[in-house]
């Protein structure tokens, strides 16, 4: 404890002598103001108080300033003073600023406001030209709190959270800070450099607070956050809200800024609630005090997201520029509720200094060498915002408890208690050692550990693991089995694989796998078991056919340029067709209800779909994902999808060495998806496929290309861009051409948000259409008109879905069930 607080004195210190300008801020009432944004008047250097009203603005050079303090709701005050040396103590009062509608002419039916807002929208266009690009210093610090946390998460003890909880199972759980360099080039190139990342109680990690995250500009017609957000000056702004002048005041500069109040018309759209603050004959914005809901947001964990931006006039660039923004939010689910804060400070800007697509790469984040190991002094110099008592205390305890936690005999005190086994360990055990970081074990999964088909009867699976880790990169190696045991067919099954993962530049995994297991013709899987257990024993619907695998595989993975990786496969397999072993039903209504497990004909008892072989087949896949960004940590790199480009897949297929020479095949494949948000019209996603076997006459059923129908009724995918959802599952098997296309809207509240008593349910409309096609089977259609987001509060885990399917005219309807908990 003595050490705690020395270090937190010394922190405190080391705070004041390095700072230039200090001081405190508060109002009439002597309470501190915290977000007052700090400038020094006619430039972008300033800083931001924290949430004690305190502040440090770091000038270097010794002599008269004039210091402006703003902040909504109080009087923009100047003072000025002569320096002659530093540090230099300027503590101020702020008052609070008069806003009047005593000026104003109140028409007794139109608000005022709407005429602003008319202008402010007219207007969006020129103001968000007048930046075609700039430079500028940028700040972030994230904060996340959580309070009153179980000790247990579905079953799982979750411990104390690195450090972060007190005695009440509260604290501080994630802590970070960020100083970077930006360049911004319209309409939406952003390219960032970070100089200085800190993480508390993690000296080797580094913070994710980018600005790419936080770049919010109102003068979009939408804010990308979580959703598609519309902007209160957006082009159809005034389809989403109703406007109220709620005042009016004048800032330091004389120009008369207007208060706004931001009213939804429906509250389940993707709008915000609260007050924008416009500027009177030029219509930019001068501030944002702004809402918004998890509902809206599509974020059901979130209760409240509150975000304030701040702006500052350029009389030099003509330019209302934002310097200031905080992002607060209260979130809960699960037991589990906390909140927290993200902060960024913009200062330094540099305006319309000629930055062309040239000087941007799909580069969005670079680390600046040793980024993460900038010491206490540096950051007590640069950081624009200074830390509260609260942040200093956690990353004083959480980088000694960080040093303690990586010692040997702490690391095998707390192996010792945690690998204890305990009755509760039935279903799963894991045995780990911190210090050389590797771990084992098994589990039983809680899903699909137990299941029923009519080949194995029940049968029991369970899974074990061993797990190296050698760098705090993800180089890792790891070995995986799966045991299952069959008790009507009587039958020990096992399988395995080994993985290394060489490096988190290029991702490059090499595996080795073998052994014996039950297959779904489909590899993809199309009927998960648990699904296929309720539907066989309780409706005598044994959808699922299997066969007898037994293969050893090596594939090898590598992204070899940014967005495309490559793929590749050999494996020998051998191959045996399975047969019913059991009849047992809950139902029990017909011994014989079940069908065969040949997937050609459900009547074929005891007949084989294909004989046993063995053959050897190789694969090449590439997935190019054009567009595709990337932000580059030292020693990892992190894709980020770009929703503008689609995902192209290609691949090439051979089966060769077959003991029966008429199985080998050679088969080439392409796909290609998107999914892109239509600004506030929803999310529209698309996945077409095609294909065409040579060679293929008389190959094995199991090598055909299989599509994912459906027959239960019951879906566990998120969306239905790669099913059909009232198609038999092996009824267009195909080993000749091929094509598929999906297309799918979610309107996201588009429609039914408008619709009065329904937009209180906040459900989804969802469209979609389906096409099947081979040479040997008509055109298969499939159309679907559903609801989403279906539940209570923030349990939303239904979907449900009318279609109807065509082949040469109508075919049949049914209802999907969506369960979003699989």
């Amino acid at each position: 404890m003595t050490k705690t607080l020395l270090s937190i004195f010394a922190i405190a210190f080391s705070t004041l002598v390095s700072a230039q300008i200090i001081g405190n801020i508060t109002d009439q009432n002597n309470e501190a103001l915290p977000f007052v944004n700090i400038l020094i008047e006619n430039t972008y250097k300033g800083t931001t108080s924290n949430d004690d009203g305190y502040y440090e603005l770091n000038i270097s050079t010794p002599k008269t300033y004039t210091i402006v303090y703003s902040y909504l709701g109080y009087k923009t005050l100047k003072k000025e003073v002569t320096i002659a040396e530093f540090p230099y103590q300027l503590d101020v009062t702020l008052t609070e600023e008069s806003v009047s509608l005593s000026e104003v002419l109140i028409d007794s039916e139109i608000d005022p406001a709407i005429a602003i807002m008319r202008k402010a929208i007219a207007q969006r266009k020129a103001n968000l030209e007048k930046t075609n690009s700039y430079k500028a210093d940028f700040y972030s610090r994230g904060l996340i709190r959580i309070k009153d946390a179980p000790e247990k998460l579905l079953g799982q003890e979750i411990g104390d959270l690195g450090g972060g909880l007190d005695s009440t199972r509260s604290g501080i759980i994630y802590l970070s800070e960020t100083i970077s360099k930006i360049q911004f080039l319209s309409p939406d190139k952003l390219k960032e450099k970070i100089t200085a990342s800190k993480v508390s109680g993690n000296d080797n990690g580094f913070s994710f607070n980018a600005a790419m995250d936080v770049d919010f500009n109102f003068y979009n017609n939408t804010i990308d956050f979580g959703n598609e957000i519309i902007s209160p000056i957006a082009n159809n702004a005034f389809g989403y809200y109703r406007y109220k002048l709620d005042g009016i005041f004048y800032d330091d500069r004389g120009n008369l800024i207007n208060k706004i109040k931001v009213i939804p018309k429906r509250k389940n759209d993707p709008v915000f609630s609260g007050f924008i603050y416009i500027v009177e004959d030029q219509w930019d914005i001068y501030a944002l005090e702004l809402d918004l809901t998890g509902t809206q947001a599509r974020i059901p964990v979130v209760d409240i997201i509150s975000l304030k931006q701040s702006f500052s006039y350029s009389e030099a660039d003509d330019i209302w520029a934002k310097i200031s923004q905080s992002i607060d939010f209260k979130f809960g689910m699960m037991g589990i509720k906390g909140d927290g804060r993200y902060t960024a400070v913009y200062s330094n800007y540099e305006f319309n200094t000629g930055l062309t697509r040239e000087d941007f790469s799909r580069e969005l984040v670079a680390f600046e060498k040793e980024a993460n190991k900038k010491d206490s002094l540096f950051w007590n110099t640069i950081r624009p915002v200074p830390l509260t008592l609260e942040e200093r205390t956690d990353y004083v305890k959480k980088d000694s408890l960080q040093t303690l936690r990586e010692s040997k005999p702490y690391l095998d005190s707390l192996d010792r208690a945690n690998n204890k086994f305990k009755l509760g360990n039935l279903m799963g055990y894991t045995y780990q050692n911190s210090h050389k970081d590797y771990s084992l074990g098994f589990e039983i999964p809680l899903i699909g550990g137990v299941q029923f088909n009519t080949v194995q009867g029940y049968a029991v699976n369970a899974n074990v693991f061993y797990t190296k880790n050698y760098d705090d990169f993800k180089r890792f190696f790891r070995a995986n089995g799966t045991i299952q045991y069959g008790f009507s067919d009587e039958r020990l099954r096992a399988n395995g694989s080994l993985t290394y993962k060489f490096n988190s530049i290029t991702n490059s995994f090499l595996s080795l796998s073998g052994g014996v297991s039950s297959e779904q013709f489909n590899p993809s899987n199309p009927i998960s078991p648990s699904i296929n257990s309720v539907s066989t024993l309780f409706f005598e619907d044994n959808y699922i056919k299997l066969y007898d695998k037994s293969y050893v595989a090596l594939n090898y993975s590598e992204e070899l340029i940014n967005g495309f990786r490559l793929y590749t496969g050999l494996s020998y397999e051998r191959r045996k067709a399975l047969f019913n072993t059991t009849d047992q039903t809950f139902i029990n209504e017909d011994n014989d209800a079940y069908t065969s497990n040949n997937p050609l004909d459900e009547t074929a008892f005891g007949v084989a779909p294909f004989e046993v072989h063995n053959i050897v087949k190789g694969n090449i896949d590439v997935r190019i994902n054009f567009g595709q960004e990337y932000l580059s940590y030292p020693d990892a790199k992190y894709n980020v999808s770009n929703d503008d480009y689609p995902t192209l897949y290609l691949g090439y297929e051979k089966g060769f060495g077959a003991t029966n020479t008429d199985y080998n095949f050679d088969q080439i494949k392409a796909s290609l998806r998107q999914s892109f948000n239509i600004k506030d019209k929803g999310k529209f996603m698309y996945n077409l496929k095609a294909g065409k076997f040579f060679n293929a006459d008389d190959i094995a059923f199991v090598d055909y290309q299989h599509f994912n129908g459906n027959q239960t009724h019951v879906s566990t995918d998120g969306n239905y861009t790669n099913v059909f959802n009232n198609l038999d599952y092996y009824a267009a098997s195909t080993n000749d051409a091929y094509f598929e296309g999906h297309v799918e809207h979610d309107f996201n509240g588009f429609l039914l948000g408008k619709v009065p008593l329904l937009n209180k349910l906040n459900f989804n409309l969802v469209v979609g259409a389906h096409l099947l096609a081979t040479p040997d089977f008509k055109p298969y259609q499939e159309y679907s008109v559903g609801l989403d987001n279906i539940g209570w509060g923030k349990w939303r885990l239904l979907r449900v879905d009318y279609l109807r399917s065509y082949q040469g005219g109508f075919q049949s309807d049914a209802i999907v069930f969506g369960l979003k908990f699989f």
